[in-house]
């Protein structure tokens, strides 16, 4: 069984703080967890949660425009931030001795962003913001297949129909009285979860979070999610779009619901990924990279998602000349094929999933995104120490009753990219 202690703490504003204690590295990792990302946008709104990712290294009061990653890495840490469906996160990774750096940098942006944020400073990210999309949406080969993939496999009112980086039409309209309500409203002590890993003494530390954080005020009650959270497990037919663009290859990309990452069946949902796409010894690599030589490279993944339905993708590049049809039957007749499955397939995905989460604790920073993570999603950190034994107490037959059920071909999008010239 895994073995991991974490005190627990909440302040009066409502932070929730997660103390990770182990003196072996002299390192600790800072993480910190809005409950804000792209399904927390209402319409004309998208993309806002993104935004913040940016607008929040643009200087606080007491933290002048990029000295945040200056002071950091002259300290020699490192940082970064991400933003996802469910949440953004920041954080920080410093010699032992740099913790108090990090909890003020943090809290200077959490209470005293608000003075500091100007009509220069979002005129100047939301441009940031555009060139992103440019470059890695709209100038990259496939570039916007999550969008159309999002839109295909989630209805309109959901919150997952559109992308994290949102509309750039939203972006482009937003007013600075429009971001400083979306930072109200959501980047508040009580919708965030605060975890320290790593060398730090405990009631030391608590103590730092205390005088850093503890004045911030409490926000308001956080919003109920915009649109229609609740939504089927299955999409109800088999959907397929066909896109012609200036891609080189051809690619075909299969989306289907699944349960969420707080679901009894998330660890089956992962293993069941695992044999499908993960590795060489996948039946996607095997079948069709090595075995019928159809594609020269496959992925997939399994989301960790918390509203209404998760989703599992996967995708296949074929060849030169290899027609699409061709491409997408292999693929499909492989995920037909998880009905029946080896009990070595199970094992080696068990044991795969396994490896991979011990790799993440080995990491302070990582095993403090893994404790905000469960924090944000089951209030309790401490859950991470069962995840080896769900993982492990996952059967042939559950995948195989997962596949039957849940990866049926009435619950499937579909998406092929041709290339414009061989179209």
């Amino acid at each position: 069984m895994l073995e991991l202690s974490c005190e627990r703490h909440t302040l009066a504003n409502g932070l929730r703080v997660n103390l990770a204690s182990d003196r072996a590295v002299p390192v600790v990792g800072v993480n910190l967890w809005y409950g804000v990302g792209s399904r927390n946008e209402p319409e004309g709104l998208t993309g806002f949660a993104h935004l913040f990712e940016h607008m929040m290294f643009q200087g606080s009061e007491n933290v002048p425009k990029n000295q945040h990653f200056e002071l950091v890495e002259r300290a020699g840490g490192s940082l970064n931030a991400t933003t996802w469906f469910d949440r953004t996160n920041y954080f920080e990774t410093v010699p032992a001795h740099y913790l108090e750096l990090a909890l003020w940098l943090e809290s200077d942006r959490m209470g005293w962003m608000l003075p500091a944020m100007t009509q220069e400073k979002l005129d100047n990210q939301r441009d940031v913001v555009k060139n992103e999309k440019r470059w890695r949406y709209d100038n990259q080969p496939y570039g916007d297949w999550d969008e159309r993939l999002q839109k295909l496999l989630y209805p309109p009112t959901h919150p997952y129909h559109h992308t994290v980086i949102g509309s750039m039409d939203d972006i482009d309209a937003a007013t600075l009285a429009d971001v400083k309500r979306f930072f109200e409203t959501f980047y508040v002590p009580n919708n965030a979860v605060l975890t320290v890993c790593g060398d730090f003494e405990p009631a030391r530390a608590l103590a730092l979070i205390e005088r850093h954080f503890g004045e911030i005020p409490s926000g308001d009650e956080i919003p109920e999610l915009p649109g229609e959270p609740d939504i089927a497990l299955r999409v109800g037919a088999s959907v397929y779009e066909e896109v012609e663009a200036d891609v080189p290859l051809p690619r075909v990309y299969v989306g289907s619901r699944i349960p969420t990452f707080t679901d009894d069946d998330f660890q089956i949902a992962e293993v069941a990924g695992e044999v499908l796409a993960s590795g060489r010894a996948s039946r996607l690599y095997r079948s069709l990279v090595r075995e019928q030589r159809v594609a020269k490279d496959i992925v997939g993944y399994v989301f960790p998602l918390g509203t209404g339905a998760s989703m599992m993708v996967s995708w296949a590049t074929g060849y030169p000349g290899v027609a699409p049809e061709t491409l997408q039957r292999a693929l499909l007749d492989e995920l037909d094929g998880l009905t029946s499955v080896k009990p070595t397939e199970t094992a080696r995905a068990v044991a795969r999933s396994e490896t991979r989460l011990f790799g993440q604790l080995e990491q302070v920073g990582d095993r403090a995104d893994l404790l905000s993570m469960y924090t944000h999603y089951f209030d309790d950190p401490l859950r991470l120490v069962g995840e080896v034994e769900r993982l492990r107490s996952v059967t042939t037959e559950d995948v195989e009753r997962f596949a039957a059920d849940v990866l049926s071909p009435d619950n499937r999008v579909v998406l092929t990219y041709v290339p414009r010239e061989a179209a």
